[in-house]
Order: structure tokens, then C-alpha cells, then sequence
């Protein structure tokens, strides 16, 4: 096979270039044939919508909307939904494509997709969001289905949303349709677990690396970036098992103790301050930069994508990342931090916990029956600990990264169900 040149890098990296980067190297090591990798790398469907809604105040204003599929080779395409003003198509493709190669790497019958619309959720009302969601959900009406394209929760979205979704879904069906999205609320057919689930698998991959590098969770310190649904979660089972939590932060800075942070007393504290954490009392002040700096054992970043990049990589003192984002890790910076000796557990492996229980959630609706919460975390752990071991065999085999490896077990997968299916 020839040599595919990488696609280009810039100093503010293009997300979807930055995941290209990583996928060229990983399919150049598995020596994928060409035509393989033109079908893998390209999006099998990209949708953009228009959507003209009716605001509080009785004026019109249209908002900008995406669905990309990028792949339904090993079965329906998933993916959350989300509602952010710095939604951009390249984002969305570039999430799109994380997720293919994130149900591949955990072994679940799911292709990737993911969607967006440009908003600001927090400037708006639950009218207006409503609106917002049924609109989206009508003109995508003949994108997703249980057996089609499954939508899920993502930044500024969450249960209720997927609530909206699934029964202007079910309207349009003229039965309810369950199956439709995951991260609905329980009464809807939402799954136990589901919401703890992506922090679970954070902390699963975690202590996974941890035993293989020999660091004692008792005696371990761990900053988390992001304080949010993933990053609390992570923090309050990181801290169930031994670790000691010294820094936590989320968009109005950082908390830093060096005792260790007592998070159920933050969680509380955001909880009750409009779930932010700003003026948290049990802390001294630091920076989200210097949270990235910290010295501690265990880095994880849960906030937003290319927060780790050449400008800080080569000064982060941890001995381990979890990456408990989507990208949080440009591409640039994967080089120095793996010349630096620091152990990555990759983002398409550490948050896969989300996708796992989505579709457990997924086969819940599809028989009728609900599974139990220790039934839906033990077998999470499973499926985490499996896929923790299928990469890191990986990267001793290829001596690579875990980064790489992730990449390699998932590329091999989807591509060798290509082969099996084939084309025109």
C-alpha cells in the first residue's frame, strides 16, 4: 500500500483534521488497503437543516442544524446531539467519526454519527427549547430510527431533550417508539446507570491503566478538568476507590486542595449554585490551565476537545491521562506527551462507557424488559475491561501509544466487516 500523506495540522487544529491525523497513521500501520480506507474515512451522510422557530417574544429566528452519519457498517449509527454556540460542521463530522471508531473499540453493533445545532441552551427557554428539539427532530424525521440512526444526549442536552425527541418521533409513527434515542429519562424507558455511565467507564480504564503502570489507587492524586455530568461522576467513583481528588474545575476555574477535595460537597455546592462552581469555598483558586500542570498521578481531562495542546503538553507532570472528552488532546501535542513517558488511556476507549450502557439501553427497549443496576454495571465493567485489554495488547504488539492502538483495534474491525459486506 502506498504511503497516505497525513492531513495537514495546524496550530489551532480543524477537529476533524486532528482525528484524520490519527486514523492515517493507525490504517498506514495496519497497512489498509486503499480502497478501504477512502469508504472508511469518508462520512456516509451529512444533513444540514434550517429551522425557523418561534421565540418567547413572538419573533422568528432560524437556527442552523446538523446530522452526520459517518458510518453504519457495523449497524445503526449513534451519537448524541448537541446544543452549543461553537457548533460547526467539521466538529460535528469529526465527533461523527470518534463515535464509529468508539462503538468498535468497546465491540458494540453501532456505527458513528452525531449532531449539533448553533445555540446557546442556557439563554433560552424550555419553550423555546422545546420547539428547538421537535423542529430538529421533525425535518430528521427520515434520518433516525431504532434500526437507522440513534441520537443520545451531548453538551447542553439531557434527558428532557430526548424526551421531546422521542415523541415527536413517536408521533410522526403513530406508536411510541422507545428505541428511538437513548438517555431518556427512566419513566420513558431510560436505562439504570445511564447517567453515571460514561464517568464509570472513565474510572474503569483508569484503574485498569493504573494496575498496569503500578500506581497504587490509595496512595494516587488525580485532577478532573470539567464538572460536569462526566467529570463529577469520574470524581465521585475515582474517589470510591482510593484515589484522592485534589482539583476539580469547570468553565469558571479551577479548585485546587491539596488534602484532597471532598466531592460530594462540591457536587452539592454546584448543585445548589445553578451547577456551577464558582466561589467554591473548600478550595483554593486556580486557573483550568494550571489544573492541566498539576502534579498529580491521574489527568482527567472531561471538558471540551483541544485543551491539551504543544503550548502545555510538554509541562503536564501527570503519569497518567484518561481522557474523559472527545479530543481533548489535539493531535500536535500526541507526540510530545508520548516523548514525556505519560500514559494516555485515549478518548474513543475512557468515555466509551457512555455508548456502552446507550445500548444497553438500546436492547432494554428492544426486548420490553429493564435491567437492574448492578446487571448494568457489572456488565459495563466487563465490556470496559475487555476493551481496555484488546488495546493495550495492541500497543505492546505495534509498540505504539494506546492512542494508536485504539485507533488500529478499531480501524481492523469495521474494516474487516466491510470486507465481509462489500460494496458496488
Amino acid at each position: 500500500m502506498a504511503y497516505i500523506e497525513p492531513a495537514p495540522i495546524m496550530d489551532k487544529e480543524n477537529p476533524f483534521e486532528s482525528m484524520m491525523s490519527r486514523f492515517n497513521e493507525a490504517a498506514n500501520l495496519l497497512g489498509l488497503d486503499q480502497e478501504t480506507y477512502e469508504v472508511l474515512k469518508s462520512p456516509t451522510k451529512q444533513v444540514i437543516v434550517s429551522l425557523p422557530i418561534t421565540m418567547d417574544d413572538g419573533k422568528r429566528k432560524v437556527f442552523e442544524g446538523y446530522r452526520v452519519i459517518h458510518s453504519n457498517i457495523l449497524g445503526p449509527s449513534k451519537g448524541g446531539i448537541r446544543y452549543d454556540l461553537d457548533v460547526t460542521i467539521d466538529e460535528v463530522k469529526a465527533l461523527a467519526a470518534w463515535m464509529t471508531w468508539k462503538c468498535a473499540v468497546v465491540d458494540i453493533p453501532y456505527g458513528g454519527a452525531k449532531g449539533g445545532i448553533i445555540c446557546n441552551p442556557r439563554g433560552m427557554s424550555a419553550g423555546e427549547l422545546e420547539r428547538l428539539t421537535r423542529s430538529y427532530t421533525s425535518a430528521l424525521i427520515d434520518v433516525f430510527g431504532p434500526d437507522q440512526d440513534i441520537p443520545a444526549p451531548d453538551m447542553g442536552t439531557g434527558p428532557r431533550e430526548m424526551a421531546w425527541l422521542m415523541d415527536e418521533y413517536s408521533k410522526a409513527q403513530g406508536k411510541t417508539v422507545n428505541a428511538v434515542v437513548t438517555g431518556k429519562p427512566l419513566v420513558l424507558g431510560g436505562s439504570l446507570g445511564r447517567v453515571e455511565a460514561t464517568g464509570r467507564g472513565v474510572m474503569a480504564t483508569a484503574l485498569n491503566a493504573m494496575e498496569k503502570l503500578k500506581i497504587n489507587p490509595s496512595r494516587a492524586t488525580c485532577a478532573i478538568q470539567g464538572f460536569g455530568n462526566v467529570g463529577s461522576n469520574a470524581a465521585v467513583l475515582l474517589e470510591e476507590r482510593g484515589l484522592r481528588v485534589v482539583a476539580i474545575s469547570d468553565q469558571t476555574g479551577g479548585y485546587y486542595n491539596e488534602r484532597g477535595l471532598d466531592i460530594q460537597d462540591a457536587i452539592e455546592y454546584r448543585n445548589k449554585n445553578k451547577g456551577i462552581l464558582e466561589g467554591y469555598p473548600n478550595a483554593d483558586r486556580i486557573s483550568n490551565d494550571d489544573l492541566l500542570v498539576a502534579k498529580v498521578d491521574v489527568l482527567v481531562p472531561a471538558a471540551k476537545e483541544d485543551v491539551i495542546t504543544v503550548h502545555n503538553a510538554d509541562k503536564i507532570q501527570a503519569k497518567l491521562i484518561v481522557e474523559g472528552a472527545n479530543g481533548p488532546t489535539n493531535a500536535k501535542a500526541d507526540k510530545i506527551i508520548h516523548e514525556n513517558g505519560i500514559s494516555v488511556v485515549p478518548d474513543i476507549l475512557a468515555n466509551a462507557g457512555g455508548v456502552t450502557v446507550s445500548y444497553f439501553e438500546w436492547v432494554q427497549n428492544r426486548i420490553g424488559y429493564r435491567w437492574s443496576l448492578d446487571r448494568v454495571n457489572r456488565r459495563t465493567d466487563r465490556v470496559m475491561g475487555d476493551a481496555f485489554n484488546r488495546v493495550y495488547e495492541t500497543s505492546v504488539k505495534y509498540k505504539v501509544s494506546m492512542r494508536l492502538a485504539a485507533y488500529i483495534v478499531a480501524i481492523a474491525k469495521v474494516a474487516e466487516t466491510y470486507k465481509f459486506r462489500g460494496g458496488y
